[in-house]
């Protein structure tokens, strides 16, 4: 947690820089607000300091509808750097305890029931369920304030499958009903757009270039202002795009999905995508004491890709060929194989693909590996980890090179490693890295 006085600073201010690392919550309206709030600044005798939403609201303050907490970046200081406790987090937000009881959840982090809620005690001072609920329900408000989505609607998309139950769950959480807040500020547009914010700076060029150059026809569109494709998620089909809006350091996400239900893993997935969450000013300000004589450029991202099946293919096609080249043979796997969508297509499923003499595919020999690779179960996203073996690998990322080589020893990978093509160790950490799930571990 930042100190009292950065924190002060900080809101006086309105530095957007720490939007999303700190909450405020003011005892004499029993709101907390963004450090950003455009409201006048209360007393700071009136302020306490949380660095969670979660945190705030276990104090009972509500949200403010002004500045919108749902709507702030998430910080990664919050979550903290326990492999296990991080990685609950995520299965939890991408819908884990919606699917499936607390049991099924610890049995796929590999620990007990008491363990798990041990370490949401010690973390948070909630436990599991409460953190699903609350997390749910930030989701709902920003529905509710960004989009004209009808109240059942926004109670299904949430993962909630009883009205009932997410009306009271959010006069809980939030404390106001639903509709009462879709009176007081539900203006969104038509249709279903929402805004993802981020923590300035944001270098959009560097990482327009990135995509502009590796765009595949049919699956990626990429505009002076913006990046969009089709996505899948399960079962449930469809595509965003997301345009920069510098002004109000976020994206416009325009999104079409047809299942809600998996709209809020969707959703963060593009911040993943777009690296959102990352602490550029604290990246920075790490590797500016690490290596001094590196030039850096501020507000750096790292690019995502949508899975780590098609992070593990690009990167296997990319190798050892020109980027144009790698794209032409994506593009061919994608246009012969990928899943049709409208005019365009889904990135294939992971699945064998036809023998090599069949005349109804032509794929590159080095795409075939990978794709029987991961229906045979070598290639589980949650199991396997690359582990430090005191060699340095790089990564690829846009502009100029900022980050020195480094080596994780708890970044998922997708069993990469036991795919011969896929023997290089750069090549095993430029998948991890682009398909990974937290902000900022790249560095």
């Amino acid at each position: 947690m930042l100190e009292p006085s950065q924190c002060r600073q900080a809101r006086l201010a309105r530095d957007a820089r720490f939007d999303g690392r700190f909450f405020v919550a003011v005892t004499s309206t029993g709101v907390y607000c963004r450090p950003i709030c455009p409201a006048t600044p209360p007393h700071e005798r009136n302020v306490r300091y949380y660095e969670s939403a979660l945190a705030a609201s276990q104090d009972g303050f509500r949200p403010c509808l002004r500045c919108r907490p749902d709507s702030a970046p998430d910080s990664p200081a919050w979550r903290g750097t326990h492999t296990t406790f991080e990685r609950a987090l995520r299965l939890i937000d991408e819908g884990a305890l919606r699917e499936a009881p607390l049991g099924a959840l610890c049995e796929r982090l590999g620990i007990g029931e008491r363990y798990l809620r041990q370490l949401f005690q010690q973390r948070l001072g909630v436990s599991p369920k409460t953190y699903a609920l609350h997390r749910q329900c930030l989701f709902a408000k920003q529905l509710l304030h960004q989009t004209r989505l009808p109240v059942t609607e926004v109670a299904y998309a949430s993962g909630f499958r009883s009205l009932r139950r997410f009306n009271d769950a959010f006069r809980r959480h939030i404390g106001l009903a639903p509709r009462e807040l879709r009176r007081r500020g539900g203006t969104g547009d038509d249709g279903l757009t929402l805004t993802l914010s981020y923590r300035p700076p944001y270098a959009w060029h560097p990482l327009h270039d990135f995509h502009r150059q590796r765009a595949i026809d049919g699956l990626e569109w990429v505009g002076e202002h913006h990046y969009g494709r089709h996505v899948r998620w399960g079962s449930a089909r469809g595509w965003f795009t997301a345009e920069h809006d510098p002004e109000h350091h976020a994206f416009r996400v325009h999104l079409m999905l047809d299942d809600l239900a998996v709209l809020a893993p969707v959703v963060r997935q593009i911040r993943r995508v777009l690296d959102l969450d990352a602490d550029t000013t604290t990246i920075e300000s790490h590797l500016g004491r690490i290596a001094p004589e590196l030039s850096l450029t501020e507000g750096l991202r790292l690019p995502g890709v949508w899975s780590p099946f098609e992070a593990g293919v690009r990167a296997i096609l990319g190798q050892q060929v020109s980027i144009v080249a790698a794209r032409r043979l994506v593009g061919s796997l994608v246009e012969q194989l990928g899943e049709p969508a409208g005019d365009g297509y889904h990135f294939r499923h992971p699945s064998p693909l036809p023998p090599a003499n069949s005349s109804s595919c032509a794929c590159p020999a080095r795409a075939r590996l990978p794709c029987n690779a991961s229906q045979a179960g070598t290639l589980e996203p949650d199991r396997a980890t690359i582990r430090s073996s005191g060699q340095p690998s790089r990564v690829s990322a846009p502009g100029p090179r900022t980050t020195p080589p480094c080596v994780a020893s708890d970044i998922p990978t997708s069993g990469w490693t036991a795919t011969p093509v896929c023997d290089a160790p750069s090549t095993v950490w430029a998948i991890a890295t682009r398909s990974m799930p937290r902000p900022g571990a790249a560095t």
